[in-house]
């Protein structure tokens, strides 16, 4: 069965973010955030990480902003935190984009256990989450595991 895993590196040092990553076997992290180069991503800036990933853990890194949310769509929840809303608006974004989930399944055909990357700590109010679900309601036996 082939499995996904999601990670948030928010309130991870780099420490205990690789050690989730090697724990789990990721051989691929992919980067779905929309803003992955602000400096107050810290060893999550996306040069950075991609070399850290591939030169220090023979991980790959790949940026797949087409599973990011519009501008809009972020900055309408990070000004009104209603998360039901950004599912929703979310949720059409990702039908428009991968109706029949192309992305998820190309994935786990280069990369044996991808993990998706957001900044969210936790999976619960993070699209990571969101996209995970989208793709094992169409992909047939996809395991998702959220590393914590």
């Amino acid at each position: 069965m082939p499995t996904l895993f999601t990670i948030g590196y928010t309130r991870k040092s780099l420490e205990q973010f690789i050690q989730l990553l090697q724990d789990s076997g990721a051989d691929a992290v992919i980067d779905i955030r929309l803003r992955n180069t602000s400096q107050l991503a810290g060893f999550s800036k996306r040069d950075d990480l991609a070399f850290l990933l591939q030169e220090g853990f023979n991980i790959a890194y790949e940026h797949r902003p087409e599973l990011a949310p519009t501008p809009a769509i972020l900055d309408a929840y990070k000004k009104d935190g209603d998360w039901r809303a950004y599912e929703t608006a979310f949720g059409r974004l990702l039908a428009e984009r991968d109706p029949d989930a192309a992305a998820g399944r190309q994935l786990l055909q280069h990369f044996r256990r991808p993990c998706l990357l957001c900044a969210e700590p936790t999976p619960e109010h993070c699209h990571r989450r969101l996209v995970a679900e989208w793709w094992t309601e169409r992909l047939t036996g996809l395991e998702v595991v959220h590393l914590l």
